[in-house]
């Protein structure tokens, strides 16, 4: 029972939309209504509002850099370990793909799993953004970043974590990291994928 409540809290973390909140702030569309029609931070960017969409990118990987510390923090006190934190890190994930607030149509996690991964472990965290940026500068292509990052994230987490609960949380969320980026692949090889930065007009 204790378990499915860390579950539970986690979700409503990772279910806050901060893409259409900083969207609010700013007196922006809403980001479901332009560009890729996605709630996240590269398609904020897409407004011309740089600063909007900075924090929806700290408020989406904060979420789940929060729902990690919290599950390492309490977690011991009801009795659990690693369980509990491989769920958390699953659930706020979820909640942020699948949000009860946005008719469980919400982003693609990218920023989301990068919070999560910070709070499993500062560098497994850093690594995963060191190889985005990386992919990005050569590319200009955030999905595609994205997409390495996701494939080599489970990799990153092998040699902190070895066969454990979390590896394997890292490794499903980059399986539905990777799933949620079907379209995006299909423009990649189809050359109609849009490049960081570049504005679509709203719908």
């Amino acid at each position: 029972m204790t378990l499915l409540a860390f579950i539970f809290f986690a979700y409503l973390i990772g279910s806050i939309p901060f893409a259409l909140i900083s969207s609010w702030i700013f007196k922006l569309p809403d980001p479901r209504t332009y560009g890729s029609k996605n709630p996240g931070a590269t398609n904020v960017l897409r407004s011309g509002k740089k600063v909007a969409a900075v924090l929806t990118l700290i408020g989406d990987a904060g979420k789940g850099w929060l729902a990690i510390v919290l599950a390492y923090s309490f977690a011991p006190s009801w009795n659990m370990g690693d369980d509990a934190v491989a769920a958390a890190a699953l659930a706020v994930f979820l909640g942020h793909v699948f949000p009860i607030f946005l008719h469980f149509h919400g982003g693609k996690g990218v920023a989301t799993a990068v919070g999560v991964l910070l709070g499993l472990n500062p560098i497994l965290g850093f690594l995963a953004i060191a190889t985005w940026i990386a992919v990005a500068v050569i590319s200009r292509y955030s999905s595609l970043s994205a997409l390495i990052a996701a494939t080599l994230a489970p990799v990153y987490a092998y040699f902190f974590f070895g066969f454990a609960l979390n590896t394997l949380a890292v490794l499903l969320m980059a399986c539905m990291l990777i799933w949620r980026h079907q379209a995006n692949i299909t423009n990649l090889i189809t050359g109609k994928e849009s490049r960081i930065g570049q504005k679509k007009p709203p719908a």
